[in-house]
């Protein structure tokens, strides 16, 4: 799993094989659909199958993917990039695919735990979040606890700070006692 994305490509297996038995699987970044190769003559039943099976998953992939970068709202890198795999009709249907994502902390612990809920949030934004989707969410929620732990930290230090200073402000200097001089007489 590559925690600077969302990949769902676990979810989805191994490739489907044709009624051949060949496997052709190409990755490609693009995220347009696939390109039309004629082919001589009519597919068989078992490739009209495999056609359909493919074309299910197309649809559920790139389902999958737009889900997770409408909750990826300000922290996606780039659009959804897909795996495809050749069908026997010529056609390059979409079996995988992932969002990248920034995970790196934000400026803040504040800001950097809106980043986690934000993170958490698209990793399990489609219907059935894969296993590296679950790990992304997970890696997210120790994000967020850190976060949490460093704020209440510096929340803890500034209170120190700020009730030394309450203490110092309420004490008068020792050396300015008894040294004002009423000059109205």
């Amino acid at each position: 799993m590559n925690i600077s994305g969302i990949s769902s490509y676990g979810a989805y297996g191994t490739a489907l094989r044709s009624s051949e038995g060949d496997l052709s699987t190409i990755a490609d970044s693009s995220p347009g659909y696939s390109a039309s190769v004629s082919l001589n003559g009519k597919l068989s039943d078992a490739d009209k199958t495999l056609v359909r099976e493919l074309q299910q998953r197309d649809r559920t992939v790139r389902t999958h993917e737009q889900a997770h970068l409408a909750a990826a709202s300000g922290i996606s890198v780039s659009g959804p990039s897909y795996d495809f795999q050749t069908g026997p009709d010529g056609q390059r249907y979409a079996i995988g695919g992932s969002v990248d994502i920034d995970v790196s902390p934000a400026r803040t612990p504040q800001e950097t735990v809106e980043k986690a809920r934000t993170i958490q949030r698209a990793a399990l934004a489609p219907a059935e979040p894969s296993g590296p989707d679950m790990a992304v969410a997970a890696r997210a929620r120790q994000m967020e606890l850190q976060a949490l732990a460093e704020e209440a930290q510096q929340q803890q230090q500034q209170g120190k700070v700020d009730q030394t200073y309450q203490q110092a402000s309420a004490t008068p200097a020792p050396n300015t006692l008894g040294n004002a001089i009423d000059t109205r007489a």
